[in-house]
């Protein structure tokens, strides 16, 4: 059943807002919720409306607020990423960290950790994971691709053997880092967003921006392309320019997230097909509306991983692996059962 787009546009955006005071009112140590916002208006006003201590203001501006955003950011671009390689390849099992993508992000990212000196990390994380995640995209695509067009089951395989070498080489390289290294690493492999930065922030919201814009100039070719790569080119598409500038992009995006918060799973699996099955298969609705519902999903991922074993936290990645691990089993069973695979 179809819901008119605004409607569920409204309904995402209202669970979003009402997530977003959830999340920074929302710890070990809990504040109200209309406290923690009038910390965030004096913050942003220089003012003095809550009636909190300077150490509970710490905690909301300095922790809660850039974890928040980094959230946010880090979910809206995997959910669109996800979104649009389910068009690219017109397949619904296809998501960033399936088809290994994540994985090859995640292995630049943590040479540049291990290797890179300390004033280059910053900069050179991102860098090498999207640099990675982009050989590891063409890579899964060159083996997925077939004179029929894009195979299923190669794809998936390539997934799994892409990100077993990629576990490995990180498995490696963890061998050789310090015993400091070591502990940040197991962490951020496992997905976490303890270590939001303002320069990662900005990047995420960078990367977000362009990717955004530049997926939804596409939105209508990616609408054509759902037809047949043939059905596409005889519309006027350049199929082969389309599909590169959508691998380049989705790497970008996903390698400044990778590197900003580690392999966070299954976003952009579960999110596109909520959305999809919410308001049809317009990527010119689904873009952006699936940017929202990731970033809902990953915020709430995020507020449940701080309250289920207080005052420690489980990595996010874990909570949205619980999730999306049963709903890729749901739709491998059901593609099956439609003889897609």
């Amino acid at each position: 059943m179809r819901i008119p787009a605004f409607r569920v546009a409204l309904a995402l955006i209202g669970a979003l807002a009402i997530s977003l005071v959830l999340s920074i009112a929302t710890g070990p140590l809990a504040l109200p919720g209309s406290q923690s916002l009038l910390a965030l208006i004096d913050h942003l006003f220089d003012s003095q409306l809550a009636q909190l201590q300077e150490y509970q203001r710490a905690v909301i501006v300095d922790m809660r607020l850039p974890r928040t955003l980094l959230a946010v950011l880090t979910g809206a671009l995997l959910a669109q990423c996800g979104a649009v390689m389910q068009g690219l390849f017109r397949n619904p099992l296809a998501d960033p960290g399936i088809i290994g993508v994540s994985s090859g992000a995640a292995v630049g990212a943590v040479l540049a950790i291990v290797a890179a000196p300390a004033a280059w990390v910053a900069w050179a994380t991102p860098v090498a994971a999207f640099s990675t995640g982009l050989l590891t995209t063409l890579a899964v695509y060159a083996l997925a691709r077939t004179a029929n067009g894009t195979s299923v089951t190669i794809l998936l395989l390539a997934g799994v053997a892409l990100a077993a070498f990629a576990g490995s080489a990180i498995g490696l390289m963890s061998y050789f880092a310090s015993d400091q290294d070591l502990r940040s690493l197991s962490l951020w492999q496992m997905g976490s967003l303890t270590s939001a930065s303002s320069q990662g922030l900005l990047l995420s919201l960078a990367a977000l921006v362009l990717t955004s814009i530049q997926f939804q100039r596409r939105a209508a070719a990616l609408n054509a392309l759902l037809l047949g790569e043939a059905e596409a080119r005889h519309l006027g598409i350049q199929v082969e320019r389309l599909k590169l500038e959508l691998i380049l992009l989705t790497a970008v995006a996903v390698g400044i997230a990778v590197a900003n918060t580690g392999v966070i799973g299954f976003v952009g699996l579960v999110v596109p097909h909520i959305v999809r099955m919410l308001v049809g298969p317009d990527h010119k609705l689904l873009l952006p509306l699936s940017a929202v519902c990731g970033a809902l999903m990953l915020l709430l991922a995020d507020t449940l991983a701080r309250v289920l074993v207080p005052p420690a936290e489980i990595p996010v990645g874990i909570i949205t692996a619980l999730i999306g691990a049963p709903f890729f089993l749901f739709l491998l069973i059901k593609q099956r059962r439609l003889g897609k695979l």
